[in-house]
């Protein structure tokens, strides 16, 4: 069992709603370790580790796990295997190294490589990005978003940032591959299968 939870697979736990209405809060999932970032294709949910991209932006007063009870609660959930770091994130890939993402065109929806992509999963309600971005996603990194997309702090949210919001592959702790609890959401995660007909990146770009 330790094998299996520290190498092959890892279990967290949901606490925001950034990503409704896919996952929503209280949800416990199942994290594919199997290949890492290597394994990661567009429109998957992933796990990663968000210290280097993420986490300064969204720490401050009572965020941290400084106080005992934080502490108390994150040994009992690691005992669980159930972890309720703060530095951890889930967020589709939009993004690989070397895709020119774009939001939004005339119909106003998101393109990849000029493609426009349809976003089944999207909140009901939310547009693809109230934030017009245009970026090319740099070697060894990624960029992710919510599918709550008017509460989802991701890689829109820092732009401005050291690393302009792109997650670095070696960040990434494994892909989101069921819902396993509560029974009613027991569930398979999959990326949309139109995702499929996307476009690689440009010739010549460098991709790991």
């Amino acid at each position: 069992m330790m094998l299996v939870r520290g190498l092959l697979l890892e279990s967290f736990y949901i606490p925001s709603a950034s990503m409704e209405p896919t996952l929503t809060p209280q949800d416990r999932i199942l994290v594919n370790k199997i290949g890492g970032a290597s394994s990661v294709q567009r429109g998957d949910l992933v796990v990663f580790d968000g210290t280097h991209t993420f986490a300064d932006r969204a720490a401050g007063p009572g965020s941290g796990q400084g106080s005992a009870v934080a502490r108390i609660m994150v040994s009992m959930a690691s005992t669980l295997s159930i972890h309720l770091n703060e530095s951890d994130y889930v967020k589709r890939v939009v993004g690989l190294p070397g895709d020119h993402v774009v939001c939004c065109d005339a119909k106003g929806l998101l393109t990849i490589n000029g493609t426009e992509v349809q976003e089944p999963y999207l909140y009901p309600g939310d547009r693809p990005s109230d934030l017009t971005f245009d970026v090319t996603v740099p070697p060894g990194r990624l960029w992710v978003m919510g599918d709550h997309r008017s509460d989802s702090a991701d890689s829109r949210a820092h732009l401005g940032d050291p690393g302009g919001g792109m997650v670095r592959l070696d960040d990434v702790i494994g892909r989101a591959g069921m819902i396993y609890w509560p029974p009613g959401r027991v569930g398979i995660l999959r990326a949309p299968a139109s995702w499929g007909n996307i476009p690689a990146a440009a010739a010549g770009e460098v991709r790991r």
